[in-house]
């Protein structure tokens, strides 16, 4: 491996989360299997009888909106898969069964990195949907709690799910929803194999109010159901239960609901208008979406379809643009800091309408996550440019006349927070790899024109612990927290609740060796972390260098961390062999690459591939696609931190990072033969992550540093 360029190679996997959001379909039969056929084939002459005919299973797969386009499959007693097939733009499935189908049967519906499950104890006609809450039964029945396990459980135990199993876990499962059930006239919801249309009325009004989460742990599920009400200010708890498949004792009900607290849920039909409008304004052309003086590539002249432009809001000229806006006006938007419209650094909300590139890109898996006081809703939706690649994120709309209108959050500064599941891989002291927990607190680093930090600090109030201290660090484009002193400033903005080697036989824990890292201490338990809410409201207060009051802001996650052993589940991604042999030749000595003098036949560049530019990464089935690479190291003073990132499409397995100056004195870079990384820059650590639909970040680490 040569100093200037950096050739890196790798194989990563993005990790999957069986994390639920429910706003869709339910519906049991009795005892939550299939019915029995009214009669049996009528006998023919001399005694013999007409062949009996096939059975049918149908059903709606549903998770707000319709789940459209997942993999359906049908597994019976024997381990036999019976029905694979496609669920339709309305969630639903038609499945004939062969003869030889053996009940009990163990239905899955999967669509990317989500996964629901349902299940019966007949293999006659009838209804199967499957729902989150059918997961919830699922996962209840399942003898380790992961609702995954049950199609081999079933092989060996068959009796443990009959009609009565089944119906036992629905009765105590539709008596913790009563409250929520009465207060929306569905107090005989059937939630196993009722008939149902996703469309917001009937028993999917149930499903359109609440979201689930089932997060198996190794030996059992942590479950958690969450109230989409109206929340009496931006700090109140979310109304929700948590249990374990493992407890002994009921499932808690949930508190007193009114039917007004949840009657503005809106439906998936009007959700999914929405995006599909957003989808409309992309569809376009640049050139119609955004015209008029000040919308050219220098803020000024006219705008072509290959050049992107810089403009603000009164250059969005489509109607199909305009209306997305409350008011039909892109100017009442205002959201972390920045209104609708682009400059020349790809600033400003809603920057796409003003790029080439984002023509094309699809909106679509919208989902009603929670309400915010104020009313307005907050929707998760996915992305999918025409390149193919993938990002998960939450919008913010508001109800005017029956049609959803977007609507900003009117923060003066752009942060979220946001639960992080990590796989940190030591490639020089593999002994010293392990699983952290946490939430990334994300804070952009906003600067003045010179490139100095707006901040002093930043002070961060969870809903659990102590309050912790932000503060800007030269060369980062985030804050970075400070440890319990408050002054000694961290590598990075994520609070890590724990954190455990992967090989068991390895003595301490991994605070003790990252002493760069933020570990609280004591560090929380699995029974702690599991009983964090997935909706904690966290609060975040602002200091100036300026002076002057501070600003406040809030931020609802929609999912908790994950505990040690939910992470153990995962599937994270790994380096292949021969990069890994690579990597660990031009680093087993220093421990880091550093980078020679720049020339222009071989730039500074990091470039992560595989001799012969090959694949760095694979993503294996169900596995999320990663969506960023990034690249930490220290600037030629060996002092100042810095780190750059490149986005990813899905199907993209290498990258290459160009150097990126973060403001005034950062050192890292250089202009000689080209802007590239300065002699001395060195590179320690790199990052493939991803963020799924739940919003949790799901990050591998490559370190190449050692420990002893």
């Amino acid at each position: 491996m040569q100093s200037r360029k950096l050739k890196i190679k790798a194989s990563l996997t993005a990790a999957v989360l069986l994390s639920l959001a429910a706003c869709g379909g339910g519906g049991g039969g009795s005892g939550g299997g299939f019915a029995i056929p009214a009669s049996t084939p009528a006998p023919v002459a001399g005694g013999g009888s007409t062949t009996a005919p096939l059975a049918k299973l149908d059903g709606v797969a549903a998770t707000g909106a319709p789940f459209a386009g997942a993999t359906l499959t049908v597994v019976d007693q024997t381990g036999t898969t019976v029905c694979t097939t496609t669920t339709d733009a309305a969630g639903a499935f038609s499945c004939t069964l062969p003869a030889t189908t053996k009940a009990p049967l163990v239905i899955k519906a999967s669509r990317d990195d989500q996964t629901f499950y349902s299940t019966t104890a007949s293999a006659a006609d009838g209804i199967a949907n499957v729902t989150p809450l059918t997961t919830i039964i699922v996962s209840q029945l399942s003898p380790d709690g992961n609702p995954a396990s049950l199609a081999g459980a079933i092989q060996t135990n068959p009796s443990s799910v009959t009609a009565a199993t089944i119906q036992t876990q629905v009765a105590e499962l539709v008596a913790a929803l009563k409250p929520l059930l009465d207060a929306l006239g569905q107090g005989a919801i059937d939630v196993m194999a009722g008939g149902f249309t996703a469309n917001g009325t009937g028993q999917d009004k149930v499903l359109d109010a609440i979201s689930v989460s089932v997060l198996p742990n190794g030996s059992s599920a942590n479950i958690e159901i969450t109230v989409k009400t109206i929340p009496a200010s931006e700090g109140a708890a979310p109304v929700s239960i948590s249990f374990n498949t493992a407890d002994t004792a009921a499932t808690p009900t949930l508190p007193a609901i009114t039917a007004a607290a949840v009657a503005s849920t809106p439906t998936p039909a009007v959700v999914a208008s929405l995006f599909d409008r957003l989808t409309a304004c992309y569809a376009l052309p640049l050139t119609q979406r955004v015209g008029g003086s000040g919308a050219g590539a220098q803020g000024g002249g006219a705008v072509t379809n290959t050049t992107n432009a810089t403009g603000t809001a009164v250059n969005v000229t489509a109607p199909e643009c305009k209306t997305l806006f409350l008011n039909d006006d892109p100017t009442t938007f205002h959201s972390n800091g920045y209104a609708v419209g682009r400059d020349s650094a790809n600033n400003g909300s809603f920057a796409g309408i003003f790029r080439q590139g984002a023509t094309g890109v699809k909106f679509d898996r919208g989902n009603f996550e929670f309400v915010r006081s104020s009313g307005d809703f907050v929707l998760s939706y996915r992305t999918v440019d025409r390149l193919g690649s993938i990002d998960n994120d939450t919008i913010i709309a508001r109800n005017v006349d029956g049609a959803l209108k977007l609507v900003g959050n009117d923060y003066a500064y752009r942060a979220a927070v946001r639960p992080y599941s990590e796989d940190r891989e030591v490639i020089n002291s593999p002994a010293f790899s392990s699983y952290t927990t946490g939430y990334n607190i994300s804070i952009d680093n906003k600067t003045d024109s010179g490139g100095a930090s707006l901040f002093t600090k930043v002070l961060v109030t969870p809903p659990f612990g102590a309050v912790r201290t932000y503060v800007p660090q030269a060369g980062l484009s985030s804050l970075v927290a400070t440890k319990d002193n408050n002054t000694a400033p961290t590598a990075s903005g994520v609070v890590r609740l724990a954190a455990a080697y992967q090989n068991a036989a390895t003595p301490g824990n991994l605070s003790e060796k990252e002493v760069n890292l933020y570990f609280v201490s004591p560090q929380y338990t699995e029974s702690q972390i599991s009983t964090l809410q997935n909706q904690s409201v966290w609060t975040m207060e602002f200091f100036l260098v300026a002076g002057g009051s501070t600003v406040v802001q809030s931020y609802r996650t929609l999912s908790r961390a994950q505990t040690l052993n939910e992470i153990r589940q995962l599937k994270f991604v790994g380096l292949t062999p021969a990069f890994r042999t690579e990597l660990v030749a031009s680093t087993g000595t220093a421990e880091k690459i550093t980078f020679g003098l720049p020339t222009t036949s071989e730039p500074n560049i990091i470039d992560f591939s595989a001799d012969g530019n090959l694949d760095a990464w694979t993503v294996p089935e169900l596995a999320l696609a990663p969506t960023s690479f990034s690249a930490n190291g220290r600037a030629p003073n060996n002092v100042d931190r810095f780190n750059d990132s490149t986005s990813l499409i899905s199907t993209q397995r290498k990258a290459v990072i160009l150097c990126t100056t973060q403001g005034v004195g950062d050192l890292h870079c250089t202009e000689t033969n080209g802007h590239q990384y300065a002699q001395g820059t060195s590179v320690n650590s790199f990052e493939l992550w991803a963020r799924n639909g739940r919003q949790v970040e799901v990050s591998k680490k490559i370190n190449t540093y050692k420990f002893q």
